[in-house]
């Protein structure tokens, strides 16, 4: 109760652009977090200047903080605790709309697992490039040397119906650092590869390619 208080003081606002899907899926999912882990409506300010936490992409936005925009690279991201026209806030800031994001969900776990943000000076930044869930799945749904059902890919009502399953897909990846999928199983059927699946493949990479991961 305690620290859920000093959240609920520290927190009491935000700033997100949302001028990319990306930034846009990031806005989202503080809002969404935030008021479910607070309990209470997170108001989202129009300005940075009067928000206690702030999302900013690139060093123009961010200028003076301290923040090492070289070593955080395309995908890294950096949260701390600044001052800014002479209020405290709460900067989650990145060189990349993906670095921003991959931000917001560490934040949002920084929450989740009860840490202190009064005093947060975080950088990280990807060791791997490629980080990539490898399906087993086919085409007929069948999972090979699967123990959990059926594929999540349903090719019969693509690309047309967009499950929200392929959405939380994508959010769960992101919050994990995940930047890339295989869809398909390692011994390939070659109607993947026709111009009616492809525009299957089209309509899921479309979808995860907000939450920073390549098909």
């Amino acid at each position: 109760a305690v620290q859920l208080q000093q959240y609920r003081a520290d927190l009491q606002s935000f700033y997100c652009p949302d001028n990319s899907p990306t930034l846009a899926a990031a806005r989202k999912e503080l809002q969404t977090g935030l008021q479910g882990l607070l309990d209470r409506k997170i108001t989202a300010t129009t300005t940075p200047a009067s928000a206690s936490l702030v999302v900013a992409v690139g060093q123009k936005n961010s200028a003076g903080n301290g923040v090492d925009y070289t070593k955080l690279g395309e995908e890294g991201f950096a949260i701390r605790n600044v001052t800014a026209n002479g209020r405290k806030q709460i900067l989650i800031t990145a060189n990349t709309d993906a670095g921003a994001l991959y931000g917001v969900f560490h934040f949002l776990r920084l929450l989740q697992t009860g840490q202190a943000i009064q005093k947060l000076a975080i950088s990280s930044t990807p060791k791997v490039q490629h980080r990539v869930l490898n399906h087993w799945d086919n085409l007929n749904r069948h999972v090979e040397r699967g123990y959990a059902g059926i594929s999540l890919w349903n090719w019969h009502t693509l690309p047309g119906y967009i499950d929200q399953r392929y959405i939380d897909y994508a959010r769960a990846n992101a919050s994990l650092g995940i930047n890339g999928t295989v869809l398909t199983n390692v011994n390939a059927n070659a109607l993947v590869l026709t111009d009616m699946y492809l525009q299957k493949v089209k309509a899921l990479a479309d979808v995860f390619r907000t939450y920073g991961i390549k098909v």
